[in-house]
């Protein structure tokens, strides 16, 4: 406590007592967030102005401490993790929405807003906030901003940074600024979209200024089983290669779906090798024609089993099992690990086939649950870390799938970011002067680096050997929830 005393006493006198966490045992929440890695801040705040962020940052900066930015902890690369230590905020009561304008379409929001919140608060109004990560119950809009989140209507639509005009951002010395403004195009260079995805590296943003979509007048939903994922996957580029683009089209396995159906019962096909959820959006009239096209190409590559929801209800349900499905593996082993890479379209095939040796090999069952429109993959390893050596195994099975997305020639990440979890891989993709003029550009935000140092460049604490914590708990012997 010696050490952490002058900097705890700090930041009491700027926010109060009851909104700083310092016992080593409160702190044992704030130690992970979705991935597998852990480790425990010194300290934990909670402001709630973007005048208490800064004097915070103002007074890390000036203690030397060492700065991670903090919403929800549903993040999957690590990125809220202290793996350096030092003082973790959490942005969780800055959760205000401060206005929806109607007229420009926008909404402005503080960090700590859960998306689906600001989502249902637009609707209200005839709008929508398109971004709907699979965590959109309970994850915040500053997270989304710091990972650039997407979702399965990013299809369409695109990611954070194609729906955020603007933010407030406290800086590492506690400097407060704007970044983009209010306006759908701003002059100068795009300091916005260098902030976000910058997986809090650059500063911490405390309000954000958010463009919001008319909700579309009808949307069709269709539910499409196949016997095996490369017709699943064949299926995926004959929609595309037909001249449509579904507001959203998503794959789960065999594995994902028995799964979900333990858990839920939603209605999946049991006895599909991979199913095929595709939504289309537009005026009704237009769906029927569209909605035709798309029965014609799902039946022609494969698909039984088909079948559109007759009912919102029955909508919902089908997108709950989606979004749920991570949840639900739960009933399959007590942890997982997600691996968050990227290919293009036509590789699918390949990718999962490639995907399905490294399991076959490392002797690790391993579930595919992915946007299928856009190639973001999202192979969920299965396993148990009570087993010895089991965590080192689906490290290295995880760095194998990610080596396999960059030779079939796509990234790193889609959605998840780098964090803990890739940053050892990233000289698969980069080259040393690329990270090299990446960190000189972080270093213009933050030039000591102590916002969230460790991540996203190789170097520093390794990630991967801790043990997950978070997604899936015990809830006592063998038994977990």
């Amino acid at each position: 406590m010696s050490k952490r005393r002058p900097l705890v006493k700090g930041l009491e006198a700027i926010v109060g007592k009851e909104r700083v966490v310092h016992h080593p045992e409160d702190l044992l929440v704030y130690e992970y967030d979705g991935s597998i890695d852990r480790a425990m801040p010194q300290a934990v705040v909670l402001p709630d102005s973007t005048g208490e962020v800064s004097r915070v940052l103002a007074l890390a900066y000036r203690e030397g401490v060492a700065v991670v930015g903090r919403g929800s902890g549903t993040g999957l690369s690590g990125g809220a993790v202290a793996s350096e230590g030092g003082l973790q905020v959490a942005l969780t009561r800055m959760n205000r929405i401060l206005e929806v304008d109607v007229e420009n379409r926008l909404a402005v929001v503080e960090p700590g807003v859960i998306n689906l919140r600001l989502d249902q608060r637009a609707r209200r109004s005839g709008l929508r906030y398109a971004p709907d990560p699979s965590s959109q119950k309970a994850c915040t809009l500053g997270g989304n901003v710091a990972e650039n989140a997407g979702g399965p209507h990013c299809l369409a639509y695109g990611v954070t940074s194609n729906h955020v005009l603007g933010m407030e951002v406290v800086l590492e010395d506690g400097a407060v600024t704007w970044l983009g403004g209010m306006e759908r195009d701003s002059h100068g260079y795009d300091l916005r979209g260098l902030f976000v995805g910058s997986e809090g590296t650059f500063g911490l943003a405390t309000k954000i200024v958010t463009r919001l979509l008319p909700t579309p007048p009808a949307a069709k939903t269709y539910l499409a089983a196949f016997s095996d994922m490369r017709s699943a996957c064949d299926a995926v580029s004959a929609v595309i290669a037909g001249g449509m683009v579904p507001a959203a089209l998503e794959m789960v396995d065999a594995l994902t779906i028995r799964a979900v159906q333990k858990v839920a019962h939603a209605g999946l096909p049991e006895e599909a090798g991979a199913a095929l959820l595709v939504e289309l959006e537009g005026e009704a009239e237009e769906l029927e024609e569209t909605g035709l096209e798309v029965e014609a190409i799902l039946t022609g590559a494969g698909a039984f089993n088909l079948r559109w929801a007759e009912s919102e209800e029955e909508r919902e349900r089908l997108w709950s099992a989606r979004k749920g499905a991570l949840g639900a593996l739960g009933a399959l082993a007590p942890n997982y690990y997600l691996v968050d890479g990227v290919v293009p379209r036509t590789r699918l095939t390949e990718a999962l086939e490639r995907v399905s040796e490294i399991g076959h090999r490392y002797d690790l069952p391993i579930a595919n649950v992915f946007h299928a429109g856009d190639g973001n993959l999202h192979p969920c390893v299965l396993f148990d870390e009570r087993k010895p050596g089991a965590v080192e195994r689906v490290m290295e099975a995880g760095g194998d799938i990610l080596k396999v997305c960059v030779e079939l020639g796509g990234a790193l990440s889609g959605e998840h970011g780098i964090g803990l979890e890739k940053k050892a891989y990233m000289p698969l993709v980069f080259t040393g002067e690329d990270m090299e003029m990446m960190k000189t550009v972080r270093g213009a935000f933050a030039p000591l680096g102590r916002l969230n140092p460790g991540k996203g460049f190789p170097g520093g604490p390794a990630g991967h050997h801790n043990l997950q914590r978070g997604a899936v708990m015990a809830a006592g012997p063998g038994a977990y929830v």
